[in-house]
């Protein structure tokens, strides 16, 4: 659903390449941050590359790194085999015996290596932080691409003694802001299950007071919040709010189990662990419970949805490219092999499809005024979609409104149109969560 985006494997088209072949593309609002080409070895004879995991997984399986000898001889060997977490982006030294490449882990993305015959693998940067690219020269130096909660994304060169920052290029806009701290939380589901996620109190926080809080989803759902610079928790902190981010079950990061938990069972397990972030922060005095909001984009926003479904607390709810009559999906977007594989054909697993269908089968039980949002041109999850919740809440008397922003995909990437979201968000979480 869009922002953990679909798993494609690409397959060699030479007749006489391995069948096992390919690689993992993820795309994340139309961006290209996880694609992962098959890289070669220094002396051609063998390509690393992301294996997926079981066509029947589709994208909760996680991908793994393997080596294969080029010319249809040998069989493919996964390095990763008992690794258990995403990895991205292979590269060989120059010398050919260690490989290099990105692990995404419980709320970090960090850069490893190991022996291209297989062995220990070694962490090399991103504690703290999140290690987005990477480069090799031909003497086996590494650049990389590292940010954390507090500063955006800058160059660094590995050293010995860890990574040493090259370019300052934020270095005159942090010297103008203020930024609010990141705290990392794990809290108990209502299951016993513990869920990690980032609590962010607002700028000018105090002791004993309690604030409006957002709670924010990330889309996928195979996807996860990380210890890198997110504007948009900082454009909230700054604006008065406390920020709530939970990792819930389905994220990525923690295993394929842990993303497994939700397979065809979408609104329940998570909506129960993202709720219980929000409890955590009333419980710990940050969080007012009346001036409580929630919102996300794409899955994001389909388990927003969800939440508002099954808790009348939350006062004010944004909901970005989302689907809850997942019956209109079938046909009208990208996700046909997905459906099918997860839910089963709509005729032969009709009673799922309407399950998993209630925000929209039972809006009656919405009381939050919802802010829906979507791009005109979106073929993840159309725009029809956000127009079905919007006029159910209409019917209903629930206070609502739908921005559709014009030639706009999935993601949207005109600058003008990013800022009017923000300024949107900001407009209905204030109308909605300050006058209480």
């Amino acid at each position: 659903f869009g922002d953990a985006g679909h798993v494609a494997q690409l397959r060699s088209h030479d007749p006489a390449a391995p069948a096992e072949l390919s690689y993992v593309a993820r795309t994340y609002d139309g961006a290209s941050d996880w694609e992962s080409p098959a890289a070669w070895s220094p002396d051609g004879r063998t390509v690393a590359y992301l294996q997926g995991g079981p066509d029947s997984l589709i994208y909760y399986a996680g991908p793994r790194l393997a080596v294969t000898p080029w010319g249809g001889t040998g069989r493919p060997t996964v390095l990763t085999e008992q690794l258990d977490r995403h990895v991205t982006r292979p590269a060989w030294s120059p010398d050919g015996r260690h490989l290099y490449f990105l692990i995404e882990d419980d709320r970090s993305r960090y850069l490893a290596r190991m022996p291209a015959a297989g062995g220990a693998i070694e962490r090399l940067a991103g504690t703290g932080g999140v290690v987005s690219a990477f480069s090799l020269s031909r003497n086996g130096r590494v650049a990389l691409l590292l940010d954390t909660p507090l500063r955006p994304p800058e160059v660094y060169v590995l050293e010995p003694e860890g990574p040493r920052m090259l370019s300052r290029q934020n270095d005159s806009l942090l010297a103008v802001l203020r930024l609010a701290p990141v705290d990392e939380i794990s809290v108990k589901s209502a299951d016993g299950t513990t869920v990690n996620g980032f609590l962010i109190r607002p700028l000018d926080y105090a002791t004993g007071t309690r604030y409006p809080t957002v709670l924010t989803i990330h889309g996928g759902p195979v996807s996860q919040f990380q210890r890198e610079f997110d504007f948009y928790w900082q454009l909230l902190a700054a604006e008065g709010y406390a920020v709530v981010a939970m990792n819930p079950r389905g994220s990525s990061g923690r295993g394929e189990k842990y993303s497994l938990a939700i397979w065809a069972d979408w609104g329940n397990k998570d909506a129960r662990d993202v709720i219980a972030g929000v409890d955590h922060a009333i419980r710990i005095g940050v969080a007012d419970p009346q001036r409580l909001g929630v919102g996300g984009w794409s899955y994001g926003g389909i388990l927003t949805n969800y939440v508002i479904s099954q808790d009348q607390r939350f006062k004010a709810a944004v909901s970005g490219a989302s689907i809850s009559n997942i019956l209109a999906g079938y046909g009208t977007d990208m996700y046909i092999r997905e459906y099918e594989s997860e839910l089963g054909p709509p005729w032969k697993n009709t009673q799922n499809w309407l399950r998993l269908s209630s925000p929209f089968l039972k809006a009656d039980r919405i009381r939050t005024p919802t802010l829906f949002l979507c791009g005109e041109k979106d073929f993840n999850v159309p725009l029809l979609n956000s127009e079905q919740m919007y006029q159910a809440l209409r019917s209903l008397g629930v206070p609502t409104r739908l921005v559709i922003y014009p030639g706009q995909f999935h993601g949207i990437d005109k600058p003008s149109y990013q800022r009017h979201r923000y300024e949107q968000y900001l407009a209905w979480y204030g109308e909605y969560l300050r006058t209480q």
